[in-house]
Formats: structure tokens, sequence, C-alpha cells
């Protein structure tokens, strides 16, 4: 049994390195594979999901059991033998490597780099590449839409799983950079609003900022199209209705929660605002009124 796929021009990038995915192939092995070797740049990936068998790699034999993964690289030579009774399947995937910039030197703490240096490795899948490979072919089975963006990023993952069978939980050096600083100030915003919605000032969102009261309000103008004022009636008044379809919550206790003065003036603001009194609201709503 062999269901393969080919001529798929899929390129992922990662890091300095372009993948190309020239061949992607699923077998039941009922006859041995003969000794072979692949070219410069060129990676072969070898999963085996289930069965037996024995592979000669280089003139040295390896068992081939459920959830064997290996690699062989540029000029390895293996050949697949699998156990009669009990025939090995693989998922194999053949890579070919391109530099997109050979005028600099690769860092050596990348996933790219540690993947091309690698020419061969086995040993036991720690990374759970079955539900990985079987979504590829999934994928390139039924063609739905968006199935290319899909299986580029499988293949990528796919990548970044095999590197890290190759280590043991190395954690990387390579992080994210951190955020600009307008993108930032949208973050203090929204997650002030979110969670101090009932005591936050102005004085204390400027502070968070660092900007002046005054630059402040322009921010709120210019990227929400509201005043601060606004922003904060609106949290409170979203967080007023999931407070008043809770029949445990009284308004009075609401009014308290939302930091409001008197229950008298939390009606009137939720008035103003949806055009109902909260009492009203729960009548509605149905929800018992125990205040």
């Amino acid at each position: 049994m062999r269901k393969g796929f080919k001529d798929l021009n899929i390129k992922i990038a990662i890091d300095d390195t372009t993948f190309l995915i020239l061949n992607i192939v699923f077998e039941r092995f009922l006859r041995s594979m003969p000794r072979h070797s692949h070219g410069n740049n060129s990676y072969e990936i070898h999963y085996i999901p289930y069965g037996h068998g024995k592979v000669n790699i280089d003139d040295q034999i390896y068992n081939i059991t459920p959830n064997t993964l290996y690699m062989t690289g540029p000029h390895v030579e293996h050949e697949q033998i699998p156990l009669q009774n009990d025939p090995m399947a693989e998922y194999c995937i053949y890579f070919k490597l391109q530099k997109n910039n050979t005028h600099t030197q690769p860092e050596a703490d990348t996933v790219a780099f540690k993947f091309e240096k690698t020419h061969f490795w086995f040993g036991q899948d720690t990374q759970e590449l079955y539900p990985l490979m079987q979504q590829i072919f999934f994928e390139l089975e039924h063609r739905y839409t968006g199935y290319m963006i899909l299986v580029e990023a499988l293949l990528q993952q796919c990548v970044v799983k095999i590197v890290r069978n190759y280590e043991y939980k190395a954690q990387s050096k390579v992080h994210f950079s951190p955020s600009n600083l307008v993108d930032s100030k949208y973050i203090i915003v929204e997650e002030s609003f979110l969670y101090e919605y009932e005591t936050i000032t102005m004085e204390h969102l400027a502070e968070r900022l660092g900007l002046s009261v005054r630059q402040t309000e322009r921010f709120l103008k210019d990227y929400y199209g509201k005043t601060f004022q606004q922003k904060k009636t609106e949290a409170k008044m979203s967080m007023a209705k999931i407070y008043l379809n809770d029949a445990a919550i009284t308004i009075s206790e609401i009014s308290d929660r939302l930091n409001y003065s008197s229950i008298q003036h939390f009606s009137y603001a939720f008035k103003q605002y949806y055009g109902i009194s909260p009492s009203n609201y729960r009548k509605k709503n149905m929800i018992p009124d125990n205040s």
C-alpha cells in the first residue's frame, strides 16, 4: 500500500533557509527497500507509526518498532527491511535545503542550522509527530479552502519537532523581540479597562502610558474614537449587564462592585446608557430581583 504526493512545489522558510518539499509518501512495506542515498542538501524524514522491521544505515543495523523516527541526510546510505508478519508502515518526507543568504555566518542555535547539521539521527519520537503526519495527508487529500496554508504550517511544525527530537528539552537562545512602544500602549489601555474599570482614573492611566493627561486623552480619541470616560462607562455598563444576569447578586451589590456612590447613581447611569432601568432590565430578562 502506497500513497504519495509529488511535484508539490511546497516551500517553507525557516530562519535563513528555504525547505523545498519534493515528496511526501505513506507506505506499508511489503518488500524490502534497496540501499540508496540522497545528494547534497537532501534530507529524508522517516516516521514509523506501526509495524516492525530493520534498517541498515551505513552498514549498521537498527531495529524498527512503532514510533521510530530516523533522519537520513546527504549521502547517508540506508536500506529498509520489513518484518514479514508485521511489516512497518512509514511516513516519509523528502526535503531539499537552500540557503537564502550564503554570505552570512549561520547562527548555531537556529532550527535550520540544527536540522541541516544533523545528517543522521535514530530514536523514538517524543514530539507526537503522528497526528501531524496524519493532518498533512488529510489536507493534501481533501484540499479544503486554505489547505496550502495549513500544509506549510504543519510542515514547519514538523521540522521544529524533528529538531526537538535531536535534543533533550534544550531551551532556545533566540526569543521574541519586545513589542514597540505604540503596541505596548494598546495592551496597557485595554487591560486597564478590562480589569480595573471600577477604579481606573485618567491620571493612573496616563502614568502607566508615560504620557500627560492631555496626551492620553488624545491617544484614546485617535486610536479608539472615544474619551476616557466613554471607555470607562462602556466597560462598567458591560459588566453591569453581566451582574444583572446573575440573580444571586442584588442591584445594591452591583452598585457597590462598580464603585458607584449609591444605588440611585448606578440606576441613573444604567438607564442613561441602555434606556432601561436595572430592575426593568432584570424583569425583561425574567430574572428575579433580590434587592
